[in-house]
């Protein structure tokens, strides 16, 4: 079952913050980071309990290949939608990823 996703608006400003610092870092590194990002939401939204719980048994986080970031998402059974609350470097506070819904 496929389930569809949102983000929280925070959670998009991380998606683009980190691809502005890997572009900036070195040529096509911002594009593998947005597909690596990419990449990894296709296989939660496929799979949303392939990945465990962490410090917070609400939310579920998957590693990004290759890149210190994580997806923090919460799985919403009954209307079958995935809330992504951060994209989530693992050197920050580990506090600063759980967000809550609007």
């Amino acid at each position: 079952m496929r389930y569809t996703y949102r983000l929280h608006p925070l959670a998009y400003l991380d998606y683009l913050e980190a691809y502005v610092y890997y572009k900036d870092k070195q040529k096509d590194l911002g594009e593998r980071f947005l597909k690596a990002v990419r990449n990894k939401i296709e296989k939660i939204v496929l799979n949303p309990k392939a990945y465990g719980y962490k410090d917070n048994k609400s939310f579920r986080e998957a590693k990004i290949e290759f890149f210190p970031y994580l997806i923090v998402y919460k799985i919403h059974k009954q209307t079958e939608q995935i809330f992504i609350s951060s994209i989530h470097h693992t050197s920050k506070h580990p506090g600063k990823k759980y967000r809550k819904e609007d």
